[in-house]
């Protein structure tokens, strides 16, 4: 497989698709998803999932990005099907976010008509502008004196939580928080997704933190002679690759419970 660009988006189509995720990353990291996620994405197309990563670059209107990347996404959906790249059978469609890109899809489930057999949710944040951004902060107080020229994210932390609890339509989620994660706010969103689709919501705690699916692949060529500095080397490729794996086999686990074990 091959990443190919398509309509704006980032795409990788294995051998026989068994189903299409849509994967939105991080504020500061989404402009090129198929780098930055590489791994991760990679492994879990080898599993027969076509992937459509969408970039975007992050502003304060979050709707008007949540609306675009659906878009995107439709376009190429499109496009892959009028191509035949799909075959002819019917294809579930998730949504993988992490970070700000789980605000996306739950933005894109609440707002607008869209068919999920599920959303994975990662290290979700839902923080105010001034508190995910500090310049921000500096920003409104020069302009303390006039209530309107303050400056927040469209939709804000609380108009995004009234969204989700009146309007959100997908139905089957999994939350992913890692226990070193500082940053993170999946407890909150679990309670407010528990009570809009009781039994429909999972929590999965799992090791790493909050850069973890960024998760790269290290390059280490041992010499002729295996030396301790080659087992340093190969030590730190285990560390960084095992938090990613049990990231890897949580996502895939649920996507489809009856797949062999990885």
């Amino acid at each position: 497989m091959e990443w190919k660009e398509i309509s704006g988006n980032w795409v990788l189509i294995p051998g026989k698709p068994t189903g299409i995720i849509h994967f939105l990353g991080g504020a500061f990291v989404a402009t090129a998803p198929h780098i930055t996620y590489r791994l991760l994405l990679e492994n879990i197309a080898e599993k027969g999932f076509v992937i459509v990563a969408t970039p975007f670059i992050n502003t304060l209107d979050h709707t008007a990005i949540a609306q675009q990347t659906l878009l995107n996404f439709e376009r190429t959906l499109l496009r892959l099907e009028d191509r035949g790249m799909l075959g002819k059978k019917y294809l579930p469609i998730y949504g993988i976010g992490h970070s700000m890109g789980c605000k996306l899809h739950l933005l894109i489930g609440s707002l607008f008509p869209v068919e999920r057999a599920g959303n994975i949710l990662i290290s979700f944040n839902n923080y105010a502008a001034r508190d995910a951004i500090p310049l921000i902060e500096q920003f409104n107080s020069t302009f303390q004196y006039n209530s309107s020229f303050a400056v927040e994210f469209t939709p804000s932390p609380l108009e995004t939580k009234q969204l989700i609890q009146e309007r959100y339509s997908v139905r089957r989620n999994l939350l992913i928080k890692f226990n070193n994660d500082t940053i993170d706010q999946s407890a909150p969103l679990a309670e407010l997704l528990q009570k809009r689709f009781p039994e429909m919501v999972t929590t999965q705690i799992l090791p790493g933190n909050h850069l973890t699916p960024l998760g790269q692949d290290v390059k280490w060529q041992t010499g002729k002679d295996f030396n301790p500095l080659d087992a340093i080397g190969q030590w730190f490729k285990q560390e960084v690759y095992r938090d990613l794996q049990q990231l890897k086999r949580t996502i895939l686990f649920w996507l489809n419970p009856l797949s062999s074990p990885l």
